[in-house]
């Protein structure tokens, strides 16, 4: 027995619609758009993209640029790389048989080939993500001539995406995926698990498009921002509270362009693999 692919589709489009709904500073959300895209382009961009990011016909490479191909079509933007990238394998991992899906997860990355990478490099640019420009090593515009893994182990220090590839989703896995538990624990519900994760996110490390776009000194100076508005988010009283120190710090990083956009896709990232987690544990071990 293994996870249905519909199963695994329906989890993926509402891990996108979850975090949509989540008022993630910074970010586009349900409370406001931001940053020339809508909340709309975003959940089309899910649906769109979920039929071939969980078709096992496809390649794990193919799987991925087809999703970013279907989202260009539908939306003429990037609105959904990250999130592809890391859902992609994800989806892939909790279609094997078992229910470990981490050490799934594994077995799919060990399992990328040239082929794979080249799939991945033409979604890349075909995305054209902000701040891409060229590679010394691994340039995503040429032919590759090592796996995708070395790829994102070379780009690992400035991309936290990428980083995930290398540690085996631990962002995911170790960080954000506690932090929604936690707040499952205490009794939250609606979007406030996803928060804690964006949250737990933005906390943690420098948002990597936001170092991409802006640098370094003012990816830490929001990180730092955002730990000091994390803890006046924790000791709010009341909901109506809580939701005005996040969009006042949504309107503080809008108003500068800043768009912790790594943050929010690791979050859909950690929101799916919750998702998927009750039918996870039906499958045998």
């Amino acid at each position: 027995m293994t996870v249905s692919r519909e199963i695994i589709r329906a989890a993926y489009e509402d891990a996108c619609r979850q975090e949509i709904d989540a008022l993630k500073p910074g970010n586009v959300h349900r409370f406001a758009d931001g940053h020339r895209m809508t909340t709309e382009q975003f959940l089309t961009s899910a649906r769109v993209s979920s039929a071939p990011l969980t078709d096992s016909e496809l390649s794990l490479g193919s799987r991925i640029r087809e999703a970013v191909r279907a989202t260009r079509d539908a939306v003429g933007t990037n609105t959904n790389l990250g999130i592809v990238l890391l859902c992609a394998p994800l989806a892939a991992a909790a279609a094997m048989e078992g229910a470990d899906l981490r050490a799934n997860l594994r077995r799919v990355l060990d399992a990328i080939d040239l082929d794979d990478t080249a799939a991945v490099f033409e979604a890349i640019v075909l995305a054209s993500p902000g701040g891409l420009g060229e590679a010394p090593k691994h340039d995503v515009h040429e032919r590759p001539t090592a796996g995708l893994l070395e790829a994102m182990r070379e780009a690992s220090g400035r991309d936290r995406i990428g980083s995930q590839y290398v540690t085996g989703f631990a962002d995911i896995f170790e960080a954000g995926l506690p932090a929604v538990w936690a707040a499952v624990a205490r009794g939250e519900h609606g979007m406030w698990p996803a928060v804690h994760a964006y949250l737990e996110f933005l906390t943690a490390f420098p948002d990597s498009h936001i170092l991409r776009k802006h640098g370094a000194e003012i990816a830490e100076a929001v990180r730092a921002e955002a730990t000091s508005v994390r803890r006046e988010f924790q000791a709010a009283g009341d909901e109506k509270t809580r939701i005005e120190v996040l969009l006042a710090f949504d309107a503080r990083l809008k108003a500068r362009d800043i768009n912790p956009g790594t943050s929010a896709d690791l979050t859909v990232a950690c929101l799916l693999v919750h998702n998927l987690g009750a039918h996870l544990a039906k499958a045998p071990g």
